[in-house]
């Protein structure tokens, strides 16, 4: 068969850019450099000690052709599958750097409609999967038009990723920002993030994985998130556990939501020490989700899913302790200050909100603040609680409610102090 002179340029520049990187690293290592222009590729592998650095002017244009991305084992959606090679893809390597001030662009478009129209073989790539790696670094490039997740480490370890910029259209699907998942100290810093659902999500794979392996030590800092379903996120595919996650002076505008913890009976895992503060957040709508009851996905339409009454604690069964937040304000919220709860078998513990200030849009729009069975549209609520064990709330304000500044049931044990509503 006869390939289009397109085609074969492509194949050509991928062969010449892979065979770049190859040279580096059987030499030991070092750099290989995109000189300023457009470079059309497939799919890259990068290997130990080499560092990709894209000059200013560089674009590195991945062209939508399933061809140029062959079948790999990975995870979806937190469980082993097979999915499209990612566009730069490395595993088990160590020591592998992304650096410079140019783009990379994932051709995303025809992914997206190829997606809706359920024509794939395997799940879209992401921009960049970097698994089971270690020592890795992804800094000062633009990401753009990702055909999935766009940066997602899998079961690394020491990841800096800094200075980086990420666009992806509000409407396309599953473009997440940065998703670490079952990695341990990752260091997140001075990012742009604008896309079309999570900006930011820290994940451990589902109960469908064949290991539980925890995400842990990650700081976020000094980044800017713009139009995602949540700024930073917990889960949902939280079942190897996450813990010891520091989120500080970030800003989100426009999100769904702004801090989110979502998870649902099967997965099982624990979220916990994880602390929050000097948030500013804009026309957010809500600021602060935690959901036990999270139903997307066909697991999460199973009734014990949505179900209020006690159920056994077994290994399935999340858990959130020890989270708080702190000099956190969110102006034009349109639905509540929050919504957090637990389990009834397994209480939300050691939840803290201090100098946490929240004031409604003018013309607030009633919204679900929470994706779970039961939850009503709300318009300009205070903080919800249920099935909460020890919640403190000091120096909470919140401007204009249509209630009281905090809705706690008889299953919330909730002590507010100071504050003024």
């Amino acid at each position: 068969m006869r390939m289009p002179n397109g085609a074969r340029r492509v194949v050509h520049a991928t062969a010449a850019l892979q065979a770049a990187i190859d040279d580096a690293a059987d030499a030991g290592g070092g750099r290989v450099t995109i000189s300023p222009g457009v470079h059309e590729t497939g799919a890259l592998r990068l290997r130990s000690h080499v560092e990709l650095h894209l000059e200013a002017g560089a674009v590195l244009r991945f062209v939508a052709d399933p061809a140029l991305y062959p079948p790999i084992g990975a995870r979806w959606g937190g469980a082993a599958t097979t999915i499209h090679s990612p566009c730069i893809y490395a595993r088990g390597e160590t020591d592998v750097a992304i650096t410079g001030r140019g783009r990379i662009e994932g051709g995303g478009a025809w992914w997206w409609d190829a997606m809706r129209r359920d024509v794939l073989s395997f799940p879209r790539p992401t921009l960049i999967g970097l698994h089971e790696c270690t020592a890795v670094e992804i800094s000062g490039v633009t990401l753009r038009d990702s055909p999935a997740w766009t940066v997602h480490p899998l079961l690394c370890e020491d990841v800096r990723i800094t200075g980086i910029r990420i666009k992806n259209p509000p409407d396309s699907p599953n473009t997440d920002g940065i998703n670490p998942e079952s990695c341990r100290n990752v260091r997140i810093s001075d990012c742009h993030i604008d896309v079309g659902d999570d900006c930011i999500a820290i994940k451990a794979g589902s109960e469908l994985a064949l290991d539980r392996v925890p995400c842990e030590n990650i700081t976020i800092t000094n980044c800017t998130m713009v139009h995602g379903h949540g700024g930073v996120v917990i889960g949902s595919e939280m079942s190897g556990g996450v813990r010891g996650v520091v989120i500080s002076n970030c800003v989100f505008q426009g999100t769904d939501r702004g801090i989110r913890i979502k998870s649902r009976r099967g997965r099982g895992g624990t979220v916990a020490d994880v602390r929050v503060s000097n948030i500013v957040m804009d026309a957010v709508m809500c600021p602060l989700v935690i959901n036990p009851f999270y139903f997307c996905g066909p697991e999460g339409k199973l009734p014990i899913v949505s179900d209020r009454t006690p159920q056994p604690v077994d290994d399935g069964t999340p858990r959130f302790r020890g989270i708080h937040l702190s000099h956190i304000t969110a102006t034009n919220v349109q639905s509540c200050a929050a919504w957090v709860s637990g389990l009834p078998e397994a209480p939300l513990e050691d939840l803290t909100l201090d100098d946490f200030v929240v004031s409604f849009a003018a013309d607030a729009v009633p919204a679900v603040p929470a994706m779970a069975d039961g939850v009503p549209a709300m318009a300009a609520e205070g903080v919800h609680a249920r099935f909460v064990s020890g919640m403190r709330v000091t120096g909470l304000r919140v401007v204009g409610p249509t209630g009281p500044a905090v809705i706690a049931d008889d299953t919330a044990d909730v002590l507010v102090q100071g504050g003024r509503v």
